[in-house]
């Protein structure tokens, strides 16, 4: 405790530098406690919007089917499909087990025309409920309807298009053929992912069966799980002959892999950060010890030992690098949790359906990134005020006072 009283009225010497060696710590570390959430907050918004939307937590397919062809013929396809998801459905882990059939089309509106993707769905199913819950205008289809589409709000935006508008769609069959039909806007929905609303379009599963010349067979079984982590499990139970079944890992590799990068990413970046802001630290020190000499010397004349005197110069680093990590984290969690509520705008980022982004990212901080942002905060200057210290430690006194005349 000595050693810190001693350090914190050595720092109060010159306190105008010591507030500004403090704030450019607190300043670095509100802004990678910042970061930090906003990656968070990124891929874990791209994780979850990705497996609602898109991908799902483990997916059954037809073994040759493509899913980047979004071909409807026969043999691709999982016949009896409502047959195949009740009984997936009736595992234990499983949420919801729907299937889908997914088509290549375009939307044609006068003379503009939009190529899409055309998804029939079981309308009565909960895995539909973010498009549901996303309803800005009209109403959700039904699984009777034969003439109403569900459209998203960017292509209604981009087409002009209202709730009760007539368009045309055109659509690849099973055969190889195309076929086209007008049908009328029942809904228009916003998932709040641009990207992925504004190139699809819902029709009821049988519609988009009949339409599409599939017939009783879909693309694949949707299935949402209560534990996603159970996915490995689920998969293992539910193999079958003919059947390809796909994890959200194994249907997501590209957004793991940059969720894995984004990590090793943060972590050249704190260090970075960390060092500049080190080396302020340690300029600051380095002052306190050419102007400290003929005091290092005195006492190192009446017996102060060395390991002593880096004592001392280590306390006065400690002093500035709680006060500042201290202030920054406050800073850092205050600004991750507001705009946590209420989000940073980007607009539509044009991502892919391997990694769809909400046009609003929502900054996370976890209690791990900050505590661990904080420890390896304070290491570093503590580390990098060694050599300020270690330099006092070697003045010998005679030396040492004859400097400081």
């Amino acid at each position: 405790m000595n050693y810190f009283k001693l350090a914190y009225r050595n720092l109060g010497r010159h306190r105008r530098r010591s507030l500004l060696s403090g704030l450019a710590l607190a300043l670095g570390t509100c802004l990678l406690m910042f970061i930090a959430a906003f990656f968070q907050g990124e891929m874990r918004s791209s994780m979850e919007t990705t497996l609602r939307l898109d991908s799902g937590h483990i997916q059954i397919r037809d073994t040759d089917y493509d899913p980047d062809k979004l071909s409807v013929a026969w043999e691709y396809l999982i016949e009896n499909p409502q047959q195949v998801a009740q009984q997936v459905e009736a595992l234990d882990q499983v949420q919801v087990a729907t299937p889908r059939l997914m088509a290549s089309g375009i939307v044609f509106v006068q003379e503009d025309s939009v190529g899409v993707q055309i998804m029939g769905i079981d309308p009565d199913s909960s895995a539909n409920d973010p498009y549901r819950q996303g309803l800005v205008a009209g109403e959700f289809l039904t699984a009777d309807d034969r003439e109403g589409v569900l459209i998203g709000l960017p292509l209604a935006n981009s087409l002009g298009l209202n709730v009760g508008s007539q368009v045309t769609l055109l659509v690849n069959t099973s055969d190889g053929a195309v076929d086209e039909q007008q049908f009328t806007v029942r809904g228009i929905f916003s998932t709040g992912t641009s990207a992925y609303d504004k190139g699809i379009v819902f029709l009821p599963l049988a519609k988009a069966q009949a339409f599409s010349g599939a017939e009783n067979r879909a693309s694949i079984i949707f299935i949402l799980l209560k534990d996603r982590e159970q996915a490995d499990a689920v998969a293992a139970a539910i193999q079958g002959e003919g059947f390809q079944v796909k994890t959200w890992n194994e249907l997501n590799q590209l957004l793991v892999l940059i969720n894995d990068f984004s990590n090793a990413y943060i972590l050249v970046l704190n260090l970075i950060v960390l060092g500049v802001t080190a080396t302020v630290i340690v300029n600051t020190l380095l002052m306190a010890v050419f102007e400290r000499t003929r005091e290092i010397g005195i006492l190192s004349a009446i017996g102060m030992k060395g390991r002593q005197i880096i004592t001392l110069f280590l306390a006065e680093a400690s002093v500035l690098a709680m006060g500042g990590i201290a202030v920054g984290s406050l800073a850092g969690w205050a600004l991750s949790a507001y705009f946590g509520k209420v989000g940073i705008y980007f607009g539509d980022l044009g991502m892919s359906n391997e990694m769809l982004l909400q046009d609003r990212i929502y900054p996370y901080l976890t209690l791990d990134s900050a505590i661990n942002l904080i420890v390896t905060s304070f290491i570093i200057t503590v580390l990098a005020s060694l050599y300020p210290a270690r330099l006092a430690s070697r003045m010998e006194p005679v030396e040492a006072l004859h400097k400081a005349q």
